[in-house]
């Protein structure tokens, strides 16, 4: 399910021209993943140096998110290009810090999503005695809550697809964190566990026809889902992106996100 990061770009740039309204968020939002594609590459070149290990893998981490922050600078609001760390102990206190958040801030987002992606992949391929693990996260449980099965980061989007083998179709969530996915089940609320479809909402609107709002009752939480079945062609984590009225519209009926994603919503 994980998206290669030129394929997210790509969708980035395609729905900006689609769509004039959104055409300034997308932009800015493929400048992000460039940047963030940059680090990606230079981790997964460092893959012999990570231990997943944030202290220890501050030294291969520095120079990639450097070189993202200066380029980030020039895309975005200067109110927010202000909050860019300037010198290697910023970027260290910046991302340190970031990384014992579940809902990580926009600057150390920008690295420690690639970091955690580049841990995910070097994990699949590694042998048992180098699992990358990330370590140092230190996440609160909460009862309930769906959870990424490797970085225990919660998810950012929600994904249905057409599943012969199960009934209804398969639903899959997206780690905000480190892209992983993983299965749950169609009726559930990730962000407490609910399970009474009573208690269960789901919304649409018709300028997004593949995405939904699953939103809960019970806890006044809510996910985005993008429906796979209506549009194939869909890269989950950008159009959960561009669908940003959706968000708008659910905070306007006081549901809470489950996690904001990196444009702050």
């Amino acid at each position: 399910m994980r998206d290669g990061w030129q394929r997210r770009i790509d969708r980035a740039n395609d729905l900006g021209r689609a769509d004039a309204r959104a055409a300034a968020l997308l932009t800015q939002y493929a400048s992000i993943l460039s940047a963030q594609a940059a680090c990606y590459d230079a981790f997964v070149a460092r893959g012999g140096r990570l231990t997943g290990s944030i202290e220890h893998d501050l030294a291969e981490l520095r120079a990639p998110a450097a070189a993202a922050f200066a380029t980030i600078r020039s895309s975005v609001p200067s109110q927010i290009a202000g909050a860019a760390p300037q010198d290697d102990a910023a970027i260290d206190e910046l991302l340190k810090a970031g990384w014992r958040e579940s809902s990580i801030p926009f600057f150390a987002r920008i690295v420690l999503q690639p970091y955690a992606e580049a841990l995910a992949l070097l994990a699949a391929s590694a042998s048992a005695s180098h699992p990358f693990r990330p370590e140092g996260r230190n996440l609160q449980r909460t009862p309930g809550r769906a959870m990424c099965p490797f970085c225990e980061g919660p998810p950012q989007v929600s994904v249905l697809r057409n599943d012969s083998a199960a009934d209804g179709g398969s639903r899959a969530l997206i780690c905000g964190t480190c892209s992983t996915s993983w299965q749950v089940r169609r009726i559930l609320c990730t962000a407490c566990g609910e399970e009474d479809e009573r208690r269960l909402r789901y919304f649409r609107a018709s300028e997004f026809e593949h995405m939904r709002v699953d939103a809960c009752e019970t806890c006044r939480h809510y996910l985005k889902a993008v429906d796979l079945t209506r549009l194939g062609l869909a890269v989950p984590v950008v159009d959960e992106v561009a669908s940003a009225a959706l968000d708008l519209w659910a905070t306007d009926h006081r549901y809470t996100k489950v996690t904001i994603n990196i444009i702050g919503l």
